[in-house]
């Protein structure tokens, strides 16, 4: 059974297990009548969901590294394991004996960590643990339910008191009430950067799906205690106002495109015209236009043309500005624009392009819409007929490339890439096609080559690749395009060698980068991109 807490529980612990910034710990219990002195008040807690309780310890001193990491909870808990690398849990109170997993402390901290391995390991209760904490952190107490003797204990060793909801109504004095369990985290941000660490952290509102954020918080990008560029993420909610929200964040990260309600595709080059957004993301957006010199990353007009694949292509056809003698050719695919299938003078068009059969189809639309990612290989003109790829669309060269791919990441101002199996070489295809176009979905059903394919053509070798040439490619686009992050795809075409970019997009997952490297580099960008808005705001 989860509870009301499961998961900003889930949120919390899942920073700390990351980043070593939280020792977190959750004591839930059967729904217990509060001390309000009235039958009412029983019978509503029964009725009411578990109770909960949160202890928050920040280790005192930080020295923006080298802290131990350390999460523990009782067995009895019916709350999940927290987002991280190890899904289980580590010796707690009413746990068997201390193993020495609990965390990989450095010698700084090692008697920290062996005192805090015996007190979880005894038999301290956990209030008890918790007036341990204060020893040597600072530390928040957050619950569902009002204890006035462990409040004003806990407040005697210094601890900051918070109570979400107002169930029993009792006005205590020190207390910090949060009306709504989806205010804590914002308000444990702005506490943290308010009372402990000072104006030089910022804290990052970031607004993405659900499934995007927790990859991010697995790799631990979005800490609750700051980062080592003293930085501290938290959600924006919809369901709070987000006016108040805004204001107490420094910069708001997001990605946009997953908050695209529809799509017409006959704006695209007007957008943001013919997009409708989330009623969230609608308010967001006229709260950046009413306060010009608010913080994001990155604006939102700098990523409007990501989203027509026309655009792209425009911008990609101006990297032939960066050719030199003696390098490969690095350009876009050939491409035409078609409105409808069934042109009689297709071919002729398609002959002006310099394209030739197989074709890849793709919608105009290149993101945000569920059918932004339907796509077909034709080899002949008689299979556009009855296509299902929506229109308009983008007709564009297919590359045979050796069934390889090379993902690019531009994070600030350090460029990553990866290598990846791909779609294998034309002739592959066809000969599974069955006459007839094949279509597939990028994200999900995409054709990869198989080990034979890839023996039988010689899968392309990352040497081929010029790593420099595309690096100066990322640095010519990052310019152009504004962006603070964003990914590209290049495939090296068999016999020409030609390096051509055939997918351009905005703040991607880069999960093909190590953690070590993509996370700081996460953070540092997100520093510079404050920094720079924040300079030209003021200049």
């Amino acid at each position: 059974m989860r509870t009301p807490a499961t998961d900003i529980w889930a949120r919390l612990s899942g920073a700390s297990l990351s980043h070593a910034r939280l020792q977190v710990q959750v004591q839930a219990s059967s729904p217990a009548a509060p001390k309000c002195g009235s039958a009412n008040a029983e019978q509503k807690a029964r009725n009411r969901t578990q109770a909960w309780e949160i202890g928050i310890s920040l280790p005192k001193p930080w020295p923006w590294g080298g802290l131990y990491d350390s999460c523990w909870m009782p067995p009895s808990s019916s709350i999940p394991p927290p987002l991280g690398r190890r899904r289980r849990w580590h010796c707690g109170p009413g746990w068997r004996s201390c193993c020495g997993g609990c965390a990989t402390p450095t010698l700084a901290w090692q008697s920290a960590m062996q005192r805090a391995c015996q007190l979880m390991s005894g038999n301290l209760s956990p209030t008890e643990l918790m007036l341990e904490w204060s020893q040597t952190s600072f530390c928040f107490y957050v619950a569902s339910r009002v204890d006035k003797g462990l409040i004003s204990e806990l407040q005697n060793q210094n601890w900051r008191v918070l109570s979400v909801g107002n169930e029993c109504n009792i006005d205590v004095p020190g207390v910090l009430n949060v009306q709504r369990l989806q205010e804590l985290v914002l308000t444990l941000a702005s506490l943290i950067k308010r009372e402990i660490c000072g104006s030089s952290v910022l804290v990052i509102g970031y607004i993405m799906k659900k499934s995007r954020e927790e990859d991010f918080a697995k790799r631990g990008a979005f800490p609750i205690y700051p980062s080592k560029d003293s930085l501290i993420f938290v959600p924006l909610s919809f369901e709070l106002p987000l006016s108040l929200q805004l204001q107490e964040v420094d910069m708001v990260l997001h990605k946009i495109t997953d908050e695209i309600v529809k799509i017409d595709p006959n704006c695209s080059i007007d957008f943001p015209k013919g997009i409708s957004f989330s009623a969230g993301m609608s308010e967001i957006i006229r709260f950046v236009e009413e306060h010009p010199d608010f913080c994001i990353m990155d604006p939102f007009k700098n990523i409007y043309p990501l989203l027509d694949r026309l655009q792209i292509q425009k911008i990609l056809v101006r990297l032939q500005e960066l050719g030199a003698e003696g390098k490969p050719k690095l350009r876009a695919p050939y491409s035409l624009k078609v409105d409808n299938f069934h042109d009689g003078e297709l071919d002729k068009h398609l002959a002006e392009a310099n394209l030739s059969f197989p074709l890849i189809v793709k919608p105009q639309v290149a993101c945000g819409v569920a059918d932004a990612h339907n796509m077909a290989l034709v080899f002949q003109t008689e299979e556009f007929s009855n296509l299902s790829v929506p229109l308009p669309a983008v007709l564009q060269e297919y590359v045979d490339h050796g069934s390889k791919i090379f993902k690019f990441y531009v994070i600030g101002d350090k460029v990553f890439y990866a290598v990846r199996d791909s779609m294998p070489n034309a002739r592959f295809l066809k000969s599974s096609s069955g006459g007839e176009a094949l279509t597939f979905n990028s994200l999900k059903t995409l054709p990869v080559a198989t080990k034979v394919q890839q023996l039988q053509t010689g899968a392309q070798d990352s040497k081929l690749l010029d790593a420099n040439l595309v690096e100066e490619a990322a640095k010519f686009l990052k310019g152009l395009l504004g962006l603070t992050i964003f990914g590209f795809d290049v495939v090296v075409q068999e016999g020409t060698g030609d390096h051509v970019i055939v997918d351009l997009n905005y703040l991607p997952s880069f999960k093909e980068v190590p953690d070590s490297e993509a996370v700081p580099a996460f953070w540092d960008a997100v520093r510079q991109a404050y920094e720079l808005r924040r300079g030209n705001a003021q200049g």
